[in-house]
C-alpha cells in the first residue's frame, strides 16, 4: 500500500469500524427497550383490560413474533427510514420526532457556539502561562465545575436566576418566543447549565493536550531561538495539538447526547430527550427505540469526526 494513501486508508476503516459499531449499537437498543419491566399491552389499555383483549393486542402489534425476527424487520425499516409507528399516539415516529429534533438542535448548536470558542479560549490561555494566577484560578473552577452534576447546576441555576433574582423564566419553551429577548430567555437556563459541564471537560483536556505539545524537543528548541512563548504555543504547539483538541472538543460535546436529557427535562425544554423521557413512562417502544439510536448516531458521529480530523492533521501520516 502506497505510504500516501495511508492517511485515507485509515479514514475509510475509521467508517466501517464506525458503521460495525452502529448495528451492534443497534442491537443493544432494541433488546434493552425489550427488558424495560410491564407489558406494553396491558399498559395500553390499562388495568380493567381482559386477557383476551390483552392478547389481541399483542397480536395486532406483532409482540408475540420472536424477538430476534421483531428486530431484524425493526433494522430494516430503520435502514430505509420507516422508524414505525408510535403504540400511544398512533402517529408515525418519524412525525413525532421531527417536529422534536429542531428544537434539540437548536439548544446543542446554541451551545456549542457559546461553549467551544470560551473553553478553547481558557484552555489555550491556561497552557500558555501555565502555573500563573490565571492557570490555577482556571484549574480550580473547572474541577469545581465537573465535580458538580448537571442536575445540581440546573437546580442552581433555576434557584439563583429565576427564584431569587427573577431573572429568567424556570422552564424553557423553545418553540414559542416571538422576539430576540424572548428567545433569549428561553434558551438561557438550559445554555448556561450546558455549557457549565461542557466547558469545564473542554478546558481540561484542551490545556493538558496543548502542555503536551509545548512539552516536545521541536518546541523547545524554537524557545531557544528566542521565539516568544505567544509564538511558540500558537505557531507551532498549536498546528500540531490539532487532533488531541479535536478529540476533546468532540468528547466534551458527545457529552450534549447524555447531559441533554436530564436538562430538558428539569427545564420542560421540547426536544427529542425529553420526548423519550415521556416515551419511556408509556412504553412506547417504538419511540424509544427511535430516540435512543438518533443519540447513538450523535455520539458515534462526534467521536468518528474527531478520528478523521486527527488523522487528517497527522503530519507524520501525511509525509
Amino acid at each position: 500500500m502506497p505510504q500516501s494513501l495511508t492517511p485515507w486508508f485509515l479514514v475509510i476503516q475509521r467508517l466501517g469500524i464506525a458503521l460495525l459499531t452502529l448495528v451492534i449499537v443497534s442491537f443493544a437498543v432494541f433488546f434493552a427497550t425489550e427488558l424495560l419491566p410491564g407489558d406494553v399491552a396491558e399498559i395500553l389499555l390499562g388495568q380493567a383490560a381482559t386477557p383476551e383483549a390483552v392478547a389481541g393486542l399483542r397480536e395486532a402489534m406483532g409482540l408475540n413474533e420472536p424477538a430476534l425476527s421483531r428486530f431484524v424487520g425493526w433494522l430494516v425499516g430503520l435502514l430505509g427510514g420507516d422508524l414505525g409507528t408510535s403504540y400511544v399516539n398512533k402517529m408515525e415516529v418519524v412525525e413525532l420526532i421531527s417536529g422534536r429534533l429542531g428544537n434539540s438542535l437548536k439548544l446543542a448548536g446554541v451551545t456549542t457556539l457559546v461553549s467551544v470558542p470560551i473553553a478553547l479560549a481558557l484552555g489555550i490561555g491556561a497552557a500558555m502561562w501555565r502555573g500563573s494566577l490565571f492557570d490555577r484560578i482556571v484549574s480550580v473552577l473547572t474541577i469545581s465545575v465537573i465535580s458538580v452534576p448537571e442536575f445540581m447546576v440546573a437546580t442552581l441555576a433555576v434557584l439563583i436566576f429565576a427564584v431569587w433574582l427573577g431573572w429568567l423564566p424556570a422552564l424553557s419553551y423553545g418553540a414559542d418566543v416571538s422576539s430576540l429577548s424572548a428567545m433569549l430567555k428561553a434558551y438561557a437556563m438550559p445554555v448556561i447549565t450546558l455549557s457549565f459541564v461542557v466547558s469545564a471537560q473542554m478546558i481540561r483536556m484542551t490545556r493538558a493536550a496543548v502542555i503536551e505539545t509545548i512539552n516536545t524537543p521541536y518546541v523547545e528548541m524554537a524557545l531557544l531561538k528566542g521565539a516568544s512563548r505567544k509564538r511558540m504555543v500558537l505557531g507551532h504547539a498549536l498546528p500540531n495539538a490539532l487532533g488531541p483538541i479535536a478529540n476533546a472538543v468532540a468528547l466534551s460535546l458527545s457529552y450534549l447526547v447524555g447531559g441533554v436529557i436530564i436538562v430538558e427535562t428539569i427545564f420542560n425544554y421540547p426536544g427529542v430527550a425529553k420526548l423519550m423521557v415521556d416515551a419511556v413512562s408509556t412504553r412506547d417502544l417504538p419511540l424509544i427505540q427511535s430516540c435512543a439510536m438518533i443519540f447513538c448516531v450523535s455520539y458515534l458521529s462526534l467521536i468518528t469526526l474527531a478520528d478523521m480530523i486527527a488523522i487528517l492533521s497527522n503530519p507524520r501520516l501525511r509525509r
